[in-house]
């Protein structure tokens, strides 16, 4: 009987390492999301940059088609910049925080059920 518990026990124990690593792995993969997309961000926000300098720089040289046309080039790239940072903000908060949570809770409740078959 306690070779079949010690048995069980192991087995438990590995289970619960599996799954933290699987946890672990999957929240892994949120935060490179969530970081390649804000480099992403980064980026596209340098060229949003470039693209406000060309504007300007055309809007002094003309009157309006040049210009005109840079800001709707510069606006696109805003926008493009915006939804890069707010994509990786979700993956990183998907993310957080980085502790396999669900697995810290199914061993607290095997301890505890372990605790209390070995109080009877």
């Amino acid at each position: 009987m306690v070779q079949r518990a010690s048995q069980q026990l192991t087995e438990l124990v590995r289970g619960e390492l599996r799954l933290a690593q699987a946890e672990i792995k999957e929240k892994g993969r949120h935060y490179g999301k969530g970081g390649g997309l804000f480099g992403g961000a980064g980026v596209v926000g340098f060229l949003t940059l470039q693209a406000l300098v060309a504007t300007v720089i055309a809007a002094l040289a003309l009157v309006l088609p040049v210009w005109a046309a840079a800001l709707i080039i510069t606006a696109v790239l805003g926008v493009t910049t915006a939804v890069l940072a707010r994509s990786g903000k979700k993956q990183i908060g998907q993310a957080a925080p980085p502790a396999p949570e669900q697995t810290v809770e199914n061993v607290k409740a095997d301890v505890a059920t372990i605790k209390e078959s070995a109080h009877r």
